[in-house]
């Protein structure tokens, strides 16, 4: 395994997410103090710098790229949405910059939510134009790029805290304190609703949609088996679970909520009455992050160390870096060469990682 520093930049504040565009020329990275920077992802240089948004943004999102079968109007990996606490969604054209539409939520709510549809990777799906899934307050909206609502679903309970995209893009997960609902993306109807008694800051689906995750703020973490009507819980952590990653097969499910990121196995029956394998570190967990399609697993912790790890070997740990913050953002770009690292201090950090296996 060759890792080394591919770049490094500096943010006016906390790096408080990070996007690389579909074909990975392009870096987004939001502070917490409003602007976006979009950098060239192979170099760093500095492409651009949106205004993003007044008193904060807070997530931004690259539009998913498109088959060639499929008809899509924006150009990959050119389409930008970020939200903030304006209680705004915007959209911006990547190669220029330009604001290409803004919707502003109701009651000034922040957008804090963000996710674009997946686009399957077979033809005949039906999907075509992007659709954005943004939430504010208890509001969720699909939109479309031009900024025009495709639908408005009935407010839920409470605030919306996490969402998730169906892989195959034909529902939507979102959570709020007390269960999670499931929204067909077709008709907008609700397929189904769990109950859980507790806040849920993060939801995830696995690659191959058998299982959906909750991480909870209960100090748990709570799976769904939608196909098989079943429902698994590992309690125990230490903090509540804000950090969730699959691997690429699915078969693998990492935690943080501790000193040591849990890497589960969900293969067969899936991970109850099995005990995790431990990777240790020396303060609390705040990233997890699987590559998209290869096995290394990213993680970080607060005293500012940051693991590769390959968890299926005997000695697990690849390599690890100490950085002068605790990492904000852990993202891999799509083609696993490279992991983007975001610090609370606002420093972006960008490793090329190449295994001569795999070349």
């Amino acid at each position: 395994m060759n890792i080394a520093k591919a770049w490094v930049a500096q943010l006016d504040d906390y790096v408080i997410d990070l996007a690389w565009s579909p074909d990975g020329r392009q870096l987004a990275a939001a502070s917490a103090a409003g602007p976006i920077t979009l950098f060239e992802g192979a170099t760093g240089a500095k492409q651009r710098e949106l205004a993003g948004h007044q008193d904060g943004s807070n997530a931004v999102a690259f539009a998913t790229a498109a088959r060639p079968e499929a008809g899509n109007r924006i150009p990959d990996g050119l389409l930008l949405a970020s939200g903030g606490q304006d209680g705004c969604v915007r959209f911006w054209e990547g190669a220029t910059g330009v604001e290409i539409a803004k919707v502003e939520f109701d009651h000034g709510d922040w957008v804090e939510l963000l996710g674009w549809r997946p686009i399957p990777p077979f033809p005949g799906s039906g999907i075509r134009d992007p659709v954005l899934a943004a939430a504010a307050g208890r509001k969720l909206q699909l939109l479309k790029p031009d900024g025009v609502a495709l639908h408005e679903f009935p407010a839920a309970a409470k605030t919306l805290s996490a969402l998730a995209w169906h892989p195959q893009g034909d529902a939507i997960a979102v959570a709020w304190f007390g269960g999670v609902c499931l929204w067909d993306a077709s008709d907008f109807h609700a397929q189904r609703e769990y109950a859980y008694a507790s806040a849920i800051p993060a939801l995830l689906w696995s690659p191959d949609g058998r299982w959906l995750v909750a991480g909870a703020q209960d100090n748990a973490v709570h799976l769904w088996r939608p196909a098989e009507d079943e429902e698994f819980h590992m309690s125990g952590y230490e903090t509540k679970v804000r950090e969730l990653s699959f691997s690429a097969d699915s078969r693998w499910l990492a935690t943080g909520g501790a000193r040591d990121a849990c890497v589960w196995d969900c293969s067969g029956a899936g991970p109850a009455g099995r005990e995790p394998v431990a990777l240790p570190h020396a303060d609390r967990v705040c990233a997890v992050a699987f590559q998209q399609a290869r096995g290394l697993l990213a993680t970080a912790a607060n005293d500012g160390e940051v693991g590769l790890w390959s968890p299926t070997r005997a000695e697990p740990l690849v390599a690890s870096i100490k950085l002068t913050a605790p990492a904000s953002r852990l993202a891999w770009n799509p083609d696993d060469t490279k992991l983007a690292i975001g610090s609370q201090k606002g420093g972006v950090l960008v490793l090329k990682v190449e295994d001569p296996t795999q070349c």
